[in-house]
């Protein structure tokens, strides 16, 4: 990339800042007014290609059956005491059941009559609703609050007690444990930047810049991002809202700064403030266009991915950066520029550089001891990524999500008391005639009896028979709860293995159900880690070796981001399974950090790194070239780290578990990525490499520009 090119875009945005304001506005007010509402996908299985064996079961079950169903909904009888139900308790069951279907409630398609447990501590009613998916999430979960109103309204205050549990009930206690969760995430990630940003600039306007200039940029974002995915026809997970807020700001702030601080530097220099602006926008304007063009790239590569929820995830957020990229280098300058210094308002400490900075005296101690800040922060990344060891994924979302006191999840234990946990989802065995010829009693018992002999498998219902005779349809219960590890394990080895090994000749056994598309969900991670991280990887040390026009730097850069993801991972684990004690991590997680902490992380180091080719160009040695870049550049790393950290700590406040452990798990990566990474690791291995670090461009070779003299507060050797 050429500084020219920033140079003359500096001069045209601070030239005529009004039409690059104007220019925005118009395209916010388009974009807003013309954008479609984005849709969202709300099922497991809608993440998955259609070549899958839960996939294909699901379809064989809805053509040979097209009149059966999984219940959306359980409710769950038993009596307040534990004691087993009485004959007087099992008649006010039916009496219940039998009103709650006369009052025909919304989407409340059916309520078939209750079934006692063997030891009659439960009985339980399933409740048909619409297939939940394709948008419909809210008006199912509404569905569901009003019948769980006209339930508890029917069963009265006796000894008996009902609660529902099941897909839909689920769904309407995670969105509630969940409530308003946007609006958390949002409104704690503008309160941290604006206090962060006052500590550091003392000053309401910059602290205000970035919340203003941003909630523009994220509803043009927001826009382009809905015309996209309805153009191409993808869908949006509900997570994805929350995940934009933090990045938007984060990354925007990030963008922000790293232009605020050299501006500041070039005031403080001398330049006129038009000129600082100018200035400031060529010289940082590749390193940020360079730090957006990998978090893009790794964006990207996520639409290589199998996985439904990074195929959309990934192009959305990619257009995000994008937006912000360009209001970076056009919309943010034209309005500092028509501000001026009046920017840093009440402040004056713009005006001269602090005497002894902390900065300067780390850099200096790097640059004595570039070795010792290289192993140390070495061994730190190594120690926490030891952690790794123990990582289980676990797919269990439904429960993480909300607390144990949320009705499904106390109807599922009053569940398990009379049924095995897999009673909630069964697990769907298909066998099919291949050659059209009607499936013999003698078939059908022989298949039923094997399925009942795998471990792990609690109950096999009597074979249920299409009309043509060619398919039956097993439902088992599973021993363990569907979304548990031994339950993914008992279908994906033991039942798979033995439904496909005991069909018969002529026929073909498929496995389906919700345990099922885990099995196949983990199958496909598994994919897309050997595919997307190389690329990504790939692509990024292309995009490094171009920026610093080296072949040697760019490696020991993605060595020092790898590091930092095992680093992250690890630490992770063990905060969640060691000390919260959790089963595993969200099975995406590794994934999700990979992309963030390798694409957002990266940006500290491109900033580092185009800060120590900067000096080396200045004529000086390797060792005062890090120490100079660390004095520089430390403070813009700090202050974006820690902002960038806590936009993406501000999931954890979600009330998900996957948003929790994405947040803590990404603001952890991104302060490795800052004060590990970029603040020790690669510039003292650039110390120690020496000019080799550049080769074979010339990122080392002095300008043909008198060189300034030695900055006065480095004194270790060159």
């Amino acid at each position: 990339m050429d500084t020219g090119v920033f140079a003359r875009l500096g001069r045209f945005v601070v030239g005529r800042p009004w039409w690059v304001v104007g220019a925005w506005v118009l395209l916010a007010v388009v974009v807003i007014a013309t954008a479609p509402a984005l849709p969202k996908a709300s099922n497991e299985s809608d993440a998955l290609p259609r070549d899958y064996e839960s996939i294909q079961a699901a379809t064989l079950g809805q053509q040979a059956f097209p009149s059966a169903f999984t219940p959306s909904m359980i409710v769950v009888f038993s009596r307040a005491d534990g004691a087993p139900l009485t004959e007087q308790d099992s008649a006010k069951v039916s009496q219940v059941v039998t009103e709650l279907g006369a009052k025909h409630l919304p989407d409340i398609q059916a309520i078939l009559p209750a079934q006692p447990s063997p030891n009659k501590l439960v009985e339980l009613s399933a409740v048909k609703m619409p297939q939940l998916g394709g948008g419909n999430q809210q008006q199912l979960t509404d569905a569901a609050k009003g019948f769980r109103t006209e339930l508890q309204s029917l069963v009265g205050h006796d000894n008996l007690q009902a609660g529902t549990t099941g897909t839909v009930a689920q769904q309407l206690d995670s969105q509630e444990a969940s409530r308003n969760s946007d609006a958390i995430v949002g409104v704690s990630t503008v309160v941290m930047i604006l206090l962060l940003l006052l500590l550091i600039f003392r000053s309401p306007i910059i602290a205000l810049l970035p919340i203003v200039l941003i909630g523009i940029v994220s509803q043009v974002a927001n826009g382009l991002i809905a015309w996209v995915v309805k153009l191409f026809g993808m869908q949006a997970d509900s997570s994805i809202s929350s995940i934009l807020i933090v990045v938007l700001f984060g990354v925007g702030t990030d963008y922000i700064l790293f232009l605020m601080f050299r501006y500041r530097e070039r005031l403080r220099a001398g330049d006129e403030p038009k000129q600082a602006m100018v200035t400031a926008v060529s010289r940082v304007g590749e390193a940020i266009t360079s730090a957006a063009t990998v978090v893009i790239i790794a964006f990207l590569t996520m639409a290589l991915s199998l996985f439904g929820f990074f195929r959309s995830m990934g192009p959305a957020l990619a257009i995000a950066v994008a937006v912000t990229l360009l209001a970076g280098l056009t919309l943010v300058p034209a309005v500092v520029s028509l501000l001026g210094t009046k920017v840093f308002w009440p402040s004056k400490a713009w005006r001269k550089e602090p005497e002894a900075a902390r900065f300067a005296a780390v850099g200096r101690a790097v640059g004595r001891r570039p070795a010792v800040f290289a192993g140390v922060s070495g061994v730190v990344m190594v120690a926490l990524a030891i952690g790794l060891i123990n990582f289980n994924p676990t797919f269990d979302l439904s429960s993480g999500s909300m607390p144990d006191t949320a009705e499904s999840q106390v109807a599922m234990k009053t569940l398990e008391k009379g049924l095995p946990p897999g009673a909630t989802s069964p697990t769907n065995v298909y066998l099919r005639s291949e050659n059209g010829a009607r499936l013999g009693e003698a078939t059908l018992t022989g298949f039923g009896n094997d399925l009942r002999a795998v471990p792990g498998v609690g109950q096999v219902g009597r074979p249920q028979v299409s009309t043509d005779g060619t398919t039956a349809n097993y439902s088992v219960t599973l021993a363990s709860d569907p979304a548990s590890d031994a339950a993914i394990e008992t279908v994906r080895g033991p039942l798979r293995d033995t439904a496909h090994a005991s069909a018969p000749p002529g026929t073909r056994a498929l496995v389906g159900g919700m345990t099922s598309v885990y099995v196949d969900i983990q199958s496909t991670m598994n994919r897309d880690y050997r595919v997307v991280f190389p690329v990504a990887a790939v692509l990024i040390m292309l995009v490094l070796g171009l920026m610093l026009r080296s072949v040697v730097s760019p490696w020991y850069v993605m060595i020092a981001v790898g590091l930092g993801f095992a680093a992250t991972l690890g630490a992770t684990t063990w905060i969640f399974q060691g000390i919260f004690g959790e089963s595993g991590l969200i099975f995406m997680i590794p994934l999700i950090i990979y992309m963030f902490v390798v694409a957002l992380g990266t940006d500290y180091n491109i900033l580092m790194m185009s800060r120590l080719r900067e000096e080396a160009k200045e004529g000086k040695p390797p060792r005062e070239a890090a120490a100079m870049a660390i004095r520089h550049t430390g403070p813009t790393i700090a202050a974006a780290g820690v902002i960038l950290a806590g936009s993406l700590g501000a999931l954890m406040l979600a009330g998900n578990a996957l948003l929790a452990e994405m947040g803590f798990a990404l603001a952890f990566g991104i302060l490795v990525a800052a004060f590990v990474m970029a603040m020790f690791f690669v510039p003292s291995l650039t110390a120690l490499i020496g000019r080799a670090a550049w080769w074979p461009g010339h990122g080392d070779r002095a300008k043909a520009t008198p060189v300034e003299p030695r900055d006065p507060v480095y004194s270790g050797r060159g």
